[in-house]
């Protein structure tokens, strides 16, 4: 009867296969670890890119309508008011109103006084956002404020504050624009007229 001898050799190689199999396994184990956590990263920085372009599209809207309401309301230097408090103007536009003073510092402030708030009528605002069927809610009303800032030649000029929020009370855009209003004088005939 034969009997066969493994050669020392082949005794080793499997020692090999078996290490070189396990370190394999170990990269791939950390490969498929560091992948799950970049996923994870980029669905928070897909969600927090959501919330500041709701807040962005809620501040931008409001501000869009103070520079219409400004320009159709036939408000004047006279009208001005001191604006201390906020005043909702979601439901009566006649509470709009163009304070004395712009907002001071709008870089640190998380809220603000004498605003007014005004809240379009599609929109769903909830106290800290959450969920509203298949929708979010917003976490708060968004506001405008109008401020005097002074004329220059024939043309008055008002700094417009739009302050949004998006699906949660982190997420706060503020967005401004200076509004120029001129008046148009009609000499026709003689006389002449405000147009």
């Amino acid at each position: 009867m034969r009997t066969f001898r493994e050669s020392p050799s082949s005794t080793g190689q499997r020692g090999v296969a078996l290490i070189t199999s396990v370190m394999l396994l170990v990269i791939i184990t950390l490969l498929a670890i560091s992948m799950f956590k970049g996923f994870g990263i980029q669905e928070r920085l897909a969600g927090n890119t959501l919330e500041k372009q709701r807040s962005f599209q809620a501040a931008q809207s409001v501000l869009q309508y103070g520079e219409w309401w400004l320009a159709n309301s036939g408000v004047t230097v006279s009208d001005l008011v001191t604006c201390s408090a906020n005043v909702d103007a979601t439901s009566d536009a006649t509470k709009m109103r163009v304070c004395d003073a712009t907002l001071s510092d709008v870089s640190t402030a998380k809220s603000f006084t004498g605003v007014t708030l005004y809240k379009p009528s599609a929109m769903t605002v909830a106290t800290g956002g959450g969920k509203a069927g298949d929708d979010v809610n917003y976490a708060a009303t968004p506001a405008v404020h109008i401020g005097y800032l002074g004329t220059n030649g024939s043309a008055t000029l008002f700094q417009v504050t739009g302050i949004g929020y998006g699906g949660t009370s982190n997420s706060m855009t503020v967005v401004q624009s200076v509004f120029s209003m001129t008046s148009k004088v009609d000499c026709k005939g003689g006389g002449c007229a405000p147009l």
